[in-house]
């Protein structure tokens, strides 16, 4: 397998579980970015883009990373927050005057950040384009009765999490989440992501290959397959991006869905967590914000994903007490970041000046970290001999 790029010699170790990732585990292409301190150190692609032509994965080869979006979203929602324009412990329904219906009229945009707002899914059957009508799905949820009492309990926003902070963000602002984001963070920046590929770069996509099912005998794969349940609702109402096909359409990659349809490389999604922790760039957190993306919010079993899960403002935190599903962010607590369904991830380590971003197209079994990515997060721990 040739693997192309560099990678300081340092970092060795990582390079080498990058090369043993498609020797013994299952990889198809993918790509891994390492930063330390705002310097880049591992850069490094390899394997097939699309396995129906063999075509390889190149240095600028894009991939849909599905909930790794979420801290591109979040980070937009840092950002006005940071810049004073979006208050945190205020009403949603400053923002979203129609939000407060159905009771909603005291929910706080903290709540929509952290999975405590209710609304992991809607109750009116919706039919699969109307995942890619904003007006009918923000509608919906403005609609939408909390599905258990708001604040108590969280339970993930699979789909619902960028249509509820995305309305927010547009309300406040007046630009799509996908506008926003290029124009203040992926633009300034020079970051390769993109939520809403334009048309000119659909050639550089990798194909994704699905994971099958059957392998996973968990609660959360279980409750899955069974229509009507809340987990069901919360990815499969209307049916979501990793239902199937959908996720190699043009009309997905065009779609604006903040929560899941993020184009990015490794490098951008790097680059993005730099930009969090103020590495190589002006820092999109303050130091009195900072600690809303490293401090845990929230603890406990996830009403949707039925395991535990730790969650600040608007990004995942480490988890490792279930053995199939797991989200290990190297040794210090204050690290944060999100994953993607199959394994897609991108981190901050504010401790050790770590952001790290990794993708590929061959999805992995499990909703969190699999072996391939959480690989390369211990190698890089041991070179920095943490």
């Amino acid at each position: 397998m040739e693997i192309s790029g560099f990678c300081d010699a340092r970092f060795a170790r990582v390079r080498d579980t990058f090369r043993e990732n498609f020797a013994s585990r299952g990889e198809l292409g993918a790509a891994v970015h390492v930063m330390v301190g705002g310097k880049s150190v591992v850069h490094l692609w390899g394997g097939v883009a699309d396995p129906r032509t063999g075509a390889a994965w190149r240095e600028d080869t894009l991939v849909l990373i599905f909930s790794s979006t979420k801290g591109a979203t979040a980070a937009c929602a840092h950002l006005l927050h940071t810049r004073g324009l979006l208050d945190f412990d205020a009403p949603v329904a400053r923002y979203w005057p129609e939000f407060a219906q159905a009771g909603k009229d005291s929910i706080p945009v903290s709540y929509l950040l952290t999975h405590r707002a209710g609304l992991a899914a809607v109750d009116q059957p919706l039919p699969p384009e109307a995942l890619f009508d904003w007006e009918r799905m923000t509608a919906a949820l403005a609609q939408q009765p909390p599905l258990w009492p708001p604040g108590e309990g969280h339970g993930y926003h699979a789909i619902t999490f960028g249509f509820l902070v995305g309305e927010v963000i547009r309300r406040l602002v007046g630009r799509t989440v996908g506008q926003f984001f290029r124009e203040e963070i992926a633009g300034p920046r020079n970051l390769d992501f993109w939520i809403g590929l334009p048309a000119e770069h659909e050639h550089r996509v990798a194909r994704i290959r699905m994971p099958p099912l059957r392998n996973r005998p968990t609660p959360f794969f279980r409750a899955l397959l069974q229509r009507g349940s809340l987990t069901w609702k919360a990815f499969m109402n209307p049916p979501s991006i990793t239902s199937g096909s959908a996720a190699n359409t043009r009309a997905m990659h065009a779609a604006e869905l903040p929560a899941s349809n993020g184009m990015t490389n490794a490098r951008g999604l790097a680059g993005l967590y730099a930009a969090l922790l103020g590495n190589g760039t002006s820092s999109l957190l303050s130091r009195t914000t900072r600690p809303l993306a490293e401090d845990v919010a929230v603890d406990g079993l996830d009403r949707v994903l039925l395991t535990r899960t730790r969650f600040s403002y608007g990004f995942m935190k480490t988890v490792a007490d279930d053995p199939h599903d797991f989200v290990r962010f190297g040794p210090n607590e204050a690290a944060f970041g999100h994953v993607g369904a199959g394994g897609s991830f991108g981190m901050a380590d504010p401790i050790a000046g770590v952001a790290m971003g990794y993708v590929m197209n061959q999805l992995g079994p499990g909703i969190f970290l699999n072996e391939r990515g959480q690989s390369l997060i211990d190698s890089v721990y041991e070179c920095l001999g943490a």
